[in-house]
């Protein structure tokens, strides 16, 4: 049998119960319980749906179906019966937004936990997370240089380099080069989403096929780890009124994982950069039912370091250079100035149509100041919507002072063309704050004996 749209529906607004979070509340269950009690393929357990009959105030016969009715009356009301996305309208992304922080910077790993990290880039998300304490058992990256960077600077990891979608398609068990066969404790990435289609999602996978997020929840529901960490450009939020973010939740839901969310500013962890990311954190449902110990966020460090803090000692390194048109106008701009310190006509020139336009624009002809944390880097250091001058000498930042500011570590080389190592440095997580989300995971971990 299945359960019936419309009856549950019309049932709970007679009963005043405006959403799925309230009417799984008084179930005595998460949402992604009751978002799989509701699916065409449950089976229900007795207690829970004579607990839902006794909360709606309805009879049996009135919520159920019997699959194996005339086919013609089927047909007539398939489109009332419930799939795992009931509540696809009704979803509060901010529901998930969890505001409870712990001091995790003396935490270590009881154990040796384990990691696979996907879109691992140069490996700025994989070098705090092995900080914090986790070992990794395979990184998956598909641009040729990151993978040289990740071979050079950790020979002894498992770099698995090709596309992810393929990797995902095929079923990463079946990977030549991933033969571990325990249980996986933390599965992390940062799926790129720009290219989502969020028109009339309503059936799950098949939604999001052709976007990066696709692959990661084919992962994430082959290996089963019992957290995944996944991180994104704080514009996700809000991006198409909230829709992308609310599937995805809807998804993690469906994969069998409880979610929480926040937006985290690397400056509060030790790192000389303001730059926010939305850091989305899934622990698996049974590890739920028997947790003591909830889930919370690495609270911000004391230490708010600013670049005279971490570049006056930079070890010197190649890097980009300005066209002396541009260094003339940036000479004009003092330390933690922007256009606006210059000459209205030199402004209006250097800027061109975004002179006119709205908005503060303050990341054009910007010099940053040694008493400041740098805006958040880019993957060039020369895009001029975004400028990041050198707080004395006019010119971009170096690789080596990009990847400080980054907190990178100063072994860390870099492989591929100047333009790629900028790229890769720039996409990265700050290590310093992957460490203090890699350590708020292992002391969930640790204090629940996972």
């Amino acid at each position: 049998m299945i359960i019936a749209k419309e009856a549950v529906l019309n049932a709970m607004k007679k009963k005043n119960i405006s959403t799925q979070t309230e009417l799984a509340e008084r179930l005595g269950m998460n949402k992604s319980q009751l978002s799989q009690m509701l699916s065409d393929n449950f089976c229900p357990i007795k207690t829970n749906v004579m607990k839902l009959i006794e909360i709606l105030d309805v009879n049996l016969n009135g919520i159920i179906e019997n699959e194996h009715r005339n086919s013609m009356m089927a047909l007539e009301t398939q489109s009332s019966y419930l799939q795992v996305e009931l509540f696809d309208d009704i979803t509060d992304r901010f529901s998930y937004q969890l505001n409870a922080y712990e001091d995790v910077q003396g935490v270590q790993a009881k154990r040796s936990y384990n990691l696979v990290e996907t879109f691992a880039g140069a490996g700025g998300l994989s070098i705090g997370l092995e900080l914090a304490g986790l070992h990794t058992i395979a990184n998956i990256e598909l641009d040729k240089a990151a993978c040289s960077t990740l071979k050079l600077n950790r020979p002894h990891w498992n770099i698995i380099e090709g596309d992810i979608n393929e990797i995902a398609a095929n079923g990463i068990y079946n990977h030549p080069q991933f033969t571990f066969k325990g249980e996986i404790d933390v599965l992390s990435g940062g799926y790129p989403c720009q290219s989502f289609s969020y028109a009339g999602l309503r059936h799950g996978l098949e939604d999001v096929r052709g976007t990066l997020f696709h692959p990661f929840s084919q992962l994430l529901n082959q290996l089963k780890p019992k957290i995944f960490i996944a991180e994104n450009v704080k514009g996700l939020v809000n991006h198409d009124n909230g829709n992308t973010l609310d599937t995805m939740i809807k998804m993690f839901e469906q994969s069998g994982y409880q979610v929480v969310w926040n937006i985290l500013n690397a400056w509060d962890y030790s790192v000389a950069q303001k730059r926010e990311r939305i850091v989305i954190i899934g622990i698996r449902d049974d590890l739920i039912e028997q947790q003591q110990y909830e889930y919370k966020f690495p609270k911000p460090h004391e230490y708010k370091p600013v670049l005279r803090d971490i570049l006056m000692d930079s070890p010197e390194s190649e890097g980009s250079t300005y066209p002396e048109s541009k260094k003339k106008v940036l000479n004009l701009v003092p330390p933690g100035g922007c256009w606006v310190n210059l000459p209205e006509e030199i402004a209006k020139e250097y800027m061109g149509a975004s002179y006119h336009s709205g908005g503060g624009r303050r990341g054009m002809a910007r010099r940053l100041s040694w008493d400041e944390p740098s805006l958040t880097l880019t993957t060039s250091p020369q895009q001029k919507q975004t400028e990041r001058c050198h707080p004395e000498e006019t010119r971009p930042f170096t690789v080596r002072e990009y990847a400080r500011i980054q907190s990178f570590p100063d072994d860390w080389k870099f492989c591929g063309s100047l333009g790629n190592q900028y790229k890769q440095i720039g996409n990265a997580v700050p290590i310093n704050l992957a460490k203090a989300i890699g350590q708020s995971v292992i002391n969930y971990l640790n204090k629940n004996n996972l």
